[in-house]
């Protein structure tokens, strides 16, 4: 009940005119409000996601990270606001996803390679189509496992790989990645950056990517989202902009350290609050 007494009354505030973010943007979002339990995560939030950037997204615990995203993909039902992506509503936009629990995420009954193509299956596109976009998964991933063997039989790096795969089947517009290394060992995470990093640059996919891991946050991104704790704002978007594609190098160059030491002095800023 107090849920509903604490909660806004949306239908008497009026609706401020939409307005649209600066030139280059992908995502925009105005008025973004969520509630849980009659406490306010996100209250009257606005934010603009580049087109052909990769965002990294981190703050506090708490703050609604993975919240943010999965709202954005509609995932979770948002209270007020709205979300436009290059204009268009969501059902217009074409979307990947990532999910942190690949076990969870892959389709048990199905073979690895029809989990793959599935998102193909479900436009209505050809064999032929299928089997070509295949081809050039399974290249461009350089797939050694057998897609053939059904998902519990693979590797838990293999079946993030699948599912990652999967995500880029249908060329998304957007690919949300919701802390997608955090369950894999050191060397499987090394090989899905790098797999990551070679699909941005030869598509632009623009990636939203959430990760508790900073170094990891820096070292993917072209700009690091900071959030403050709930109710949750922006505290700062820092821009980072070292030359792909970033090695082991790149984590001593000056820019990176400084990236990284910035967002870790806001981060615990935010945290004291």
């Amino acid at each position: 009940m107090s849920a509903v007494l604490n909660a806004p009354f949306f239908a008497d505030v009026p609706q401020p005119v939409f307005k649209p973010g600066p030139a280059g943007t992908h995502i925009t979002i105005r008025g973004l409000t969520k509630y849980f339990a009659g406490w306010p995560l996100y209250d009257q939030f606005d934010l603009d996601i580049p087109k052909h950037k990769i965002v990294s997204v981190f703050g506090p615990n708490g703050c609604g990270k993975s919240t943010l995203i999965n709202m954005i993909a509609g995932l979770v039902p948002i209270d007020s606001g709205e979300i436009l992506f290059d204009g268009k509503s969501l059902k217009d936009t074409k979307i990947g996803y990532v999910f942190q629990n690949y076990r969870e995420a892959m389709f048990p009954w199905m073979r690895t390679i029809d989990n793959i193509a599935y998102p193909l299956k479900l436009e209505g596109r050809s064999k032929a189509e299928v089997d070509r976009r295949m081809a050039e998964l399974v290249a461009s991933f350089d797939v050694k496992f057998d897609l053939n063997r059904y998902p519990y039989e693979l590797s838990g790096g293999q079946q993030q790989t699948a599912s990652i795969m999967r995500a880029l089947a249908n060329n998304p517009e957007v690919l949300f990645l919701d802390e997608p290394f955090s369950a894999l060992d050191f060397e499987m995470t090394l090989f899905i950056r790098e797999k990551l990093q070679e699909v941005f640059m030869q598509t632009g996919t623009t990636m939203l990517l959430v990760s508790h891991d900073l170094e990891e946050a820096v070292y993917l991104a072209d700009q690091v989202l900071l959030l403050t704790k709930r109710p949750t704002r922006v505290a700062e978007i820092l821009p980072y902009g070292d030359a792909r594609p970033r090695t082991v190098e790149t984590l001593s160059e000056p820019s990176f350290i400084s990236t990284k030491k910035r967002s870790l002095e806001i981060f615990q800023r935010e945290v004291r609050r």
